[in-house]
């Protein structure tokens, strides 16, 4: 059994074969693997095939889950449920929405129009760019099954707890009036027409296109990030602010990730490098939440929904959770690898 979940972990996520047929052709063409320049070679295009292979996978198979949970179903499913139950849900639905954080401020102000309790609301806009199913199989492929499978899990409870904190001290005067105002016409909550195989198909497939030209561009500036931090930054200096030896690297890391934008898809590669410069898991962990969760435009996105009292709180409480979680990662890393 061991050797099968090895083989699936180092062969059809983390796509060995690719890294050494890519290896071979960059030798037959005449570069040096050993150089840094080689190196970095190997390293780009790898990562880059490894993951836009795995994303038009992923983001197929999601999208056809999703399609099952079109926005106007999702609210009646979540109307059903109260308390600790409906958080849990609301965060489970976002695992099967494979949005970045500001695709998925649209679909909250949708829930929120329809008279959902914020609690609920934001448990999904936590979660949705966070712990999609996608980032369990792609950081597989990089940390290991059991390090993917925590990282789902903690994810999940941040989006509970961070619902449930924002339920209990906050209130509907915090929403924007624009959207309190809106009216939800009759016939949006009526049974919307069941899609066929070949529609569901379509709409998984449309999808794929749509969101490898989203984050292609993401995707190929943190494949060139990593490149660089794995080739060309020495260790020494990277584990100098980064290392278990700094006690404030989980906070730096999450500091630095805040202002950036983009999906779990093009953090990876930035956390492949830093992984195997010797960074700690959590730290690395910290980083990733950062960018995902608490992206700038995301936030400015957000504001436009939200009054400033509650867009703090939601800003405050994700940030603490991340940190929190990071130091716990750097904490339990070890056991996990």
């Amino acid at each position: 059994m061991y050797g099968i979940l090895t083989f699936i972990q180092d062969q059809i996520l983390g796509m060995h074969w690719l890294n050494d047929s890519v290896g071979a052709i960059l030798q037959l063409l005449g570069a040096d693997l050993q150089s840094r320049l080689g190196g970095s070679l190997q390293f780009f295009f790898y990562d880059t095939f490894k993951i836009l292979l795995l994303l038009s996978i992923l983001i197929f198979l999601i999208s056809y889950i999703q399609s099952y949970f079109p926005p106007e179903r999702a609210k009646r499913i979540l109307g059903k449920y109260h308390g600790w139950k409906s958080y849990t849900i609301s965060a489970l639905l976002g695992t099967v929405t494979p949005f970045c954080s500001c695709s998925s401020i649209p679909l909250f102000i949708g829930f929120t129009s329809a008279g959902l309790p914020l609690g609920v609301t934001f448990s999904f806009l936590i979660s949705s760019p966070l712990v999609d199913l996608g980032s369990l199989v792609l950081l597989s492929s990089i940390f290991g099954f059991t390090t993917a499978f925590a990282y789902v899990i903690v994810g999940l409870v941040l989006a509970v707890i961070g619902g449930s904190i924002i339920n209990k001290f906050s209130s509907e005067e915090q929403i924007e009036e624009f959207i309190r105002n809106i009216h939800i016409k009759a016939e949006a909550e009526a049974e919307e027409p069941e899609m066929t195989r070949s529609d569901r198909r379509a709409f998984a497939w449309s999808q794929v296109k749509s969101t490898v030209n989203k984050v292609f561009w993401y995707i190929l500036i943190g494949v060139g990030i990593g490149a660089l931090i794995h080739n060309w930054i020495p260790q020494s200096f990277i584990l100098s602010v980064l290392g278990s030896n700094n006690p404030f690297s989980v906070i730096l890391a999450a500091v630095v990730g805040i202002p950036m934008y983009a999906d779990i898809f093009g953090t990876l590669p930035i956390a492949e490098a830093l992984w195997l410069k010797g960074v700690g898991l959590g730290t690395i962990m910290a980083f990733m939440m950062g960018v995902t969760a608490l992206s700038l435009p995301s936030m400015v996105l957000l504001r436009k929904a939200v009054k400033p009292k509650l867009l703090g709180m939601f800003f405050a409480i994700v940030s603490c959770g991340i940190i929190l979680i990071g130091y716990l990662f750097n904490w339990v890393g070890p056991y996990l690898a």
